[in-house]
C-alpha cells in the first residue's frame, strides 16, 4: 500500500465513524495496558465485564487466554497484552473483559483496566506512526490527541486475521 493509499484508507475510516456518529468527534472507551492508553470505538463495545474465571483452550494461539461463559454463550477471550507484545502479568482487581464483535463473532478482550468514555475530535486524530509500541501498526487506525494525552485507537477489524477468526469459530 502506498503512502497515498494509506492516507486515503485512514481518511475513509474517519469518515465512516463521522457518518455513524453524525458528529465531529468519535466516542471511544479508553482502556489501559501497562502505562499506555488505548481506545475502542464505543459503537463496537457490547459490554464491559469484571474479570472472571477464564477456561484455557488447549492448542489455541498464544494470545487467546481461553473462553468464558457469558449468559450461556461460550465467548473466546483474547489477551491484548500478549497480542500487542506487552509482558504477561497476573490480573488484578482493575482488569476487565471488553466484549465486542469481530466478523459476526462475540469476542472478549482482556485488558488491564477501563478508564472512561472519551470524545476525541476527528481533526485531532492522526494516522499511527509506522512502528507503534513494537507491534503491528495495522492494529491501529490512528492516534487521538487530547490535551496532554495520546490514545492509540484500535482497529478491531485488524486485530485478528481471517485464519485466526476461523480458529476461534472452531472453539465456540
Amino acid at each position: 500500500m502506498t503512502g497515498m493509499e494509506k492516507e486515503r484508507s485512514f481518511t475513509n475510516f474517519r469518515g465512516e465513524i463521522h457518518q455513524k456518529q453524525n458528529d465531529s468527534s468519535i466516542q471511544v472507551v479508553s482502556f489501559r495496558l501497562e502505562n499506555e492508553e488505548f481506545g475502542l470505538d464505543i459503537l463496537r463495545v457490547q459490554e464491559i465485564l469484571r474479570s472472571m474465571e477464564i477456561t484455557p483452550i488447549p492448542n489455541s494461539p498464544d494470545f487467546v487466554e481461553g473462553i468464558v461463559n457469558l449468559r450461556g454463550k461460550v465467548v473466546p477471550v483474547i489477551n491484548l497484552r500478549k497480542r500487542f507484545g506487552f509482558p504477561v502479568r497476573a490480573c488484578d482487581k482493575d482488569c476487565r473483559i471488553v466484549v465486542s464483535e469481530i466478523a459476526e463473532n462475540t469476542v472478549g478482550f482482556d485488558v488491564d483496566g477501563v478508564r472512561e468514555v472519551l470524545h476525541i475530535p476527528l481533526n485531532t486524530i492522526e494516522p499511527p506512526p509506522s512502528m507503534v509500541l513494537g507491534t503491528r501498526k495495522d492494529y491501529f487506525f490512528g492516534v487521538g490527541k487530547l490535551k496532554n494525552r495520546l490514545i492509540l485507537l484500535v482497529d478491531l477489524d485488524k486485530i485478528l486475521t481471517n485464519q485466526e477468526i476461523m480458529r476461534l469459530k472452531e472453539v465456540t
